[in-house]
This record gives C-alpha cells, structure tokens and sequence, in this order.
C-alpha cells in the first residue's frame, strides 16, 4: 500500500491489519466500512483516513444548505455530510455527491455495529418530539375497514422488505431519470458552450507553447482543461451511461423489476388484497408508511384513498416548504417516484 490511510483517532492499526482491512472494507462513495475501521475522505482523496470503531461514539448525516447544518428548506437543494463524533467530543466531517450514498453508509454502519447511534443528539430530540406530536394526531376510533387497511399495508411492507434491493434499485432510477429529465435547455447550452470555449483555449494554449513557445499557452491549457473537468463534475451533459435514453431504460426496467416481484404477493386481510395496494412504481416502504399514518390521522380509511392523499401531501411539498428532518429524508426518497410518473 503506496499512500495508506492516516489515523484520525486515538486508536492505530498495524500496517498489516490496515492494508488487509482497507482492502477488505465495503466501499460507498468516497468513504468505506471496514471489520475494523471506518474510512473516510479528505476533500480530494478517497479513504484518505481510517477512524477506529472503538474511537467511534455517532455517526449521523448532515444536510448543509447555505450553511452548515439541516435547515429545513430546499427539498431538492443540498449538500450531504456524513460526520463522525469521536470518542474525545471532536467530529471528522466528510462531504458527498449523492445523499443516497450517506444514507447507504448508515445502514451499512448500523448492521454492523447497531451499538452506534445513527442520529445526532439534537436529531434525536427533534425526531422524538416530532413522533409525539405525529401520534397525538392518530384517532383512537378506526373502522374495521381502517383496521384492515393497517393490517394490509404492515404485510405488504414485510414483504418489501424481503428483498430491499428492488425498491433501492426503483429510487435510484427515478433520481437519474428525474436528474436527467430536470436539466434545464438554457444550463445545457451553456455547459456545450464552455466545452467549447475550453477547447479552444486548450488548441490555442498548444499552439502558442509549442508554435511560437509562449509560456501564457501553458495557463491557457490548464484552465481550459478545467473547465472541461468542472463541467463533466457537475453531469449536466449527457454521457454515454447517462442520458435520456438510458435513464428511461433504466427505470422501465426497475419498474419491471418490481413488477415481476410483486406478482408473487399474495395478501391475507380479508378484504381483496390479492394484489399490492400500490402501483409497482409507487412500491417502497416510506409509501407504505405515510399511508399508514393518513389512515391513524382518520383521513382515510381504505388505500387507494390514503395513496391519493399521499401523492395530494407530497405534491404539496417544494423548496419553499418548510419540513422536518424525518419528513425531508422520506421526501427526498420518495418524490422522485412520483414526479417520473407525472403523479399517476
């Protein structure tokens, strides 16, 4: 191992473990998690540094919008963190590019070592307040019907969760596809129109470095290359493995998915629940769950009037709504789903 890993606790491993343990570890964006430690990033280099799991006191994600901290706005306008509380009160915070990967190092984490807690300790207060003053909103007088409904929507999330790939699989899709379909004309003639600046920039630089051996070509090829790079950063332009066609077929194909698995279902409330009581495109537990809780608020009774008051609740939503923690982290998993599909 050429460059390893720099210790950023109290705790060290021998180079042997570090080298057997870092190869070893399940890497997840830029970070990873190891038997023995967890490796995390520096702003340029992945893994950069390892944290010890006995140096490790919480992990939990941190969602910065103009500054650091969750905020409570801008649904769709965030930067992802994962931070780190180690065992002497300091904190490692390491930034993402796609929250989903935060999100997967925190399930990751939480399998293995379930002693960590997940949340930070302000989180944990909100997210017990905010359960308590969710569960003052339930009624105490649900129908047989409502009972039914609750009773059905508990089976048909166990039954999603057998095989949780399949809906990771369908959030995943319909963010590309959403990201995708989302990029406004205006930035992506822009972004052609640096490329092509920056090609410019970078033939003249080589001509005025090799042609006439000016040094100021040297500079020209240096920021026109970056610009090229800054542009491929943000994935605006289309790439082979992401454009529209491709996303489209990637989320026909995670609709399929799920559709194929669903087939299996078989309900047992008595109340026709031989098929799922939500669309296969619709199908991840976060929909299952605020179903529920439309149905103990009295909203609704059955489930395809608790599914429209759902969609009615997440359409509602946008960056001028002010959320809570729980209600960002589900929108945001969720919303995609139902924008690709127009609501339907």
């Amino acid at each position: 191992m050429i460059f390893a890993p720099s210790p950023v606790g109290n705790g060290r491993l021998t180079r042997v473990e570090l080298e057997k343990d870092k190869r070893e570890c399940k890497k997840i964006g830029p970070c990873g998690v190891g038997e023995k430690a967890l490796y995390l990033n520096s702003f340029y280099l992945r893994r950069r540094y390892y944290i010890v799991w006995s140096d490790v006191r919480r992990v939990f994600k941190r969602v910065a919008m103009s500054k650091g901290g969750f905020s409570g706005h801008g649904i769709f306008g965030s930067m992802p963190y994962l931070v780190v509380l180690k065992s002497d009160g300091t904190e490692e915070q390491c930034n993402f590019k796609f929250e989903n990967q935060v999100d997967e190092m925190l399930e990751e984490i939480g399998q293995r070592h379930p002693e960590i807690p997940l949340h930070s300790q302000e989180s944990e207060q909100k997210l017990a307040k905010a359960k308590a003053e969710q569960e003052a909103k339930y009624t105490d007088k649900l129908s047989q019907n409502a009972r039914d409904s609750l009773l059905a929507l508990q089976e048909s999330s166990e039954y999603l969760e057998r095989k949780p790939e399949n809906y990771k699989v369908l959030v995943y899709a319909a963010k590309q596809k959403r990201s995708v379909d989302g990029t406004k004309p205006s930035l992506l003639t822009a972004a052609w129109l640096i490329v092509a600046c920056s090609i410019v920039m970078i033939v003249g630089g080589l001509y005025l470095r090799f042609a006439i051996d000016n040094p100021l070509g040297l500079y020209l090829c240096l920021f026109g290359g970056a610009f090229i790079l800054s542009v491929a950063a943000s994935q605006i332009l289309p790439t082979p493995n992401r454009n529209k066609k491709t996303v489209q077929r990637d989320w026909d194909e995670a609709v399929s998915l799920m559709t194929e698995y669903l087939h299996d279902f078989h309900g047992t409330v008595s109340q026709d629940r031989e098929s799922f009581p939500v669309p296969a495109q619709y199908a991840h537990p976060v929909v299952l769950t605020r179903m529920v809780r439309v149905i103990r608020e009295g909203r609704a009774e059955d489930l395809s009037s608790a599914l429209a008051i759902v969609k009615q609740d997440l359409r509602a939503l946008n960056k001028d709504v002010k959320v809570s923690q729980q209600e960002y982290d589900e929108v945001v998993t969720v919303k995609p789903m139902f924008l690709v599909c127009n609501y339907s």
